[in-house]
Order: C-alpha cells, then structure tokens, then sequence
C-alpha cells in the first residue's frame, strides 16, 4: 500500500497568490488564533481611531475659537449697556426737588427745590446752577466749589433726585386729555407720551408735530404715527426731552355737497380717491350724474381752482366736490 499525502493539512500552511497566507484576510479584528472577521457589531479598529482623531481636532478647534467668540460678546454687551446708561442720563430742571448730603458735614444737608432759573442756594457758597445738569455732573459741581472756595479740602457730594418736576413735556391738540406731563422715566417715547394723555381724539390726525430743543437748537418734525406703526418704522417714535411740546392737528378733511345721499364733511383717509370720496358721501342721487362731478382746490400759490377729476384721482386735504343735477 503506498504512501498518500495528508492534503488538507499541508495546504493549510501553503501560502496563497502573492506571497500572504490565506488566512491572512481575516486578521482585523485581532491577531493569530483569535482573529474575527469585521462586522457590523465588530467595526474595524482603523474606523474607531479616525473617528476620534477628527474629534479630538474639532475639539481643539473650538477651544481656541472659544475666547475669540467670548471676547466679541462681551465687547457687544458693554457696548449695549453703555449705550443705555448714555440714554438714561436724567438733566435736572426747574421744579425739580432734590436732597444734597456731604459726608461727615451732616449740617450741611439740604433738600431744596431747582429754581426756575436752574440754580439752588447752598450753604458756604451760595447759588449754584444745576439745571441742565445731570445728577452726576450736579454733584461735582457742588464738590469743585466747596473744594475751590477752601471750605472742605475732599468733600464726597450725593445729590438724590426727590421730584422730578422740572421736566414735562406737553401734549396739545386733539388727544384726550390734554396738559404737562412729567417725565416718569428717563428715555419715555412719543408714543408713550401720547399714551399717557390718552391717545389721539377722534377728529385727530395722524401726523404728530414735535417741537422742543436739541443741543440747544430748535427741532422740530413731523412724524407719522400710523404710517409708523403700520410700517414698522420704530426709529421714528424718538425719545422725548423736558420741555417738549406734542401737538396733533385735526384731521384733514374733504367736503362734498350737491347731488349726493349725504354732503357734508368727512375725513381724508389714506389712499382715498374721488370714488371713495362720493361712496363716503353716500353716493349719487337719483338726479345727480357723475358727469357734473367738479373738483375745487387750491393750488401752490393758493389760487382756487375748478377742475374735472378722474374717478381714480386720490383725493387732498381740503378738497370741495360739487354733484350737479342731470340735465337729462
């Protein structure tokens, strides 16, 4: 009987096409005999450390953006914040009554009432002007002169705004309730302002007229609260001043008569136009036509004069329509 060759196990240890052994592809997961084959519940190892390589780089990339980004924030913040102290800063005015304490100097504590011409009486060093002033700049008046007339070599002034009475604003014309109105706070708007006098009357316009000081020079405008409001134009509702006056004129009107439901006077609306003007009216009468429409309106140099408007012409302050009788 001859000599036959166990095959299964020399090929075992033969190697394969190219010089790797067979089993070499099966190698991933580990080495020699306990080996596994990748799959999904054993993912590759190479996998695992490129995933946390890219993690520790974005890491280290947020940790040196991190104090950039924190810089930039905290700049905005104080930037926000000094632009509301700088909006909050209260100018004392007549009327207003304030308390005045020197540390260690309790005999010279005073609760006094601004003048009408900005000035207190102080003890040691008479009459001083604060009106204008802010509560800060009031006390460092007060603590150059007592420091300069030799009284007290380092005085520490507080001045502690009681009343505030010397700034009001006035708020005229068609509003509901009429009069001077204190400032409650230190950046009040138009549109709180008009709030507090009860918002516009009926009859009012739309259009406010502000007028006061600013820098000390005259201001005046005109702002448009619906279009204001309607728009989404808020830059407008601007801060008001003490001493500001808030007038609202009444409405512009139109005014139609002659062949029509109901002549008479009626308000302007945004956009109207002569057809809408005749709708307010009532409209035609049996007798009236549209052809006897004539329009009467002054022009730039305030000459009157008679036109034939289209029926799609906008309609304008002050306006006079006269409906003439068919002839037919």
């Amino acid at each position: 009987m001859g000599f036959v060759p166990r095959v299964g196990k020399k090929m075992s240890s033969l190697p394969a096409r190219g010089g790797v052994p067979a089993h070499a592809g099966r190698m991933v997961g580990g080495t020699g005999a306990h080996a596994t084959t990748p799959s999904a519940s054993h993912p590759p190892v190479l996998e695992k450390e490129g995933s946390k390589a890219g993690s520790v780089i974005l890491l280290g990339a947020l940790k040196r953006l991190l104090p950039a980004l924190l810089l930039v924030l905290a700049a905005g913040f104080a930037t926000l914040v000094h632009a509301q102290d700088k909006q909050a800063e209260y100018q004392l005015g007549p009327g207003d009554t304030i308390r005045v304490l020197v540390f260690q100097n309790p005999d010279l504590t005073l609760e006094t009432r601004v003048s009408e011409n900005g000035t207190i009486s102080f003890p040691l060093i008479g009459n001083v002007r604060i009106g204008g002033m802010t509560v800060a700049r009031a006390e460092q008046t007060i603590t150059d002169a007592l420091r300069t007339g030799g009284f007290i070599k380092q005085p520490q002034v507080n001045v502690i705004l009681l009343v505030s009475r010397g700034n009001q604003v006035s708020v005229l014309g068609l509003v509901s309730r009429p009069g001077r109105y204190p400032l409650e706070t230190f950046n009040t708007r138009l549109s709180e302002m008009l709030a507090i006098a009860g918002g516009v009357a009926p009859g009012g316009a739309d259009v406010v007229i502000l007028t006061g000081t600013r820098d000390g020079k005259p201001f005046r405008k005109e702002i448009d609260m619906a279009g204001m409001l309607i728009n989404n134009n808020l830059q407008d509702d601007i801060v008001v001043a003490g001493g500001d006056v808030i007038y609202v004129h009444r409405a512009p009107m139109f005014y139609i008569y002659g062949e029509v439901q109901r002549p008479g006077s009626y308000r302007v609306e945004r956009g109207m136009t002569v057809r809408q003007a005749l709708a307010q009216g009532g409209g035609l009468t049996p007798r009236g036509t549209e052809r006897g429409l004539s329009l009467q309106r002054r022009n730039a140099e305030g000459a009157l004069e008679t036109l034939r408007p289209n029926m799609d012409d906008l309609v304008r302050p002050d306006d006079v329509f006269q409906v003439r009788e068919s002839l037919f």
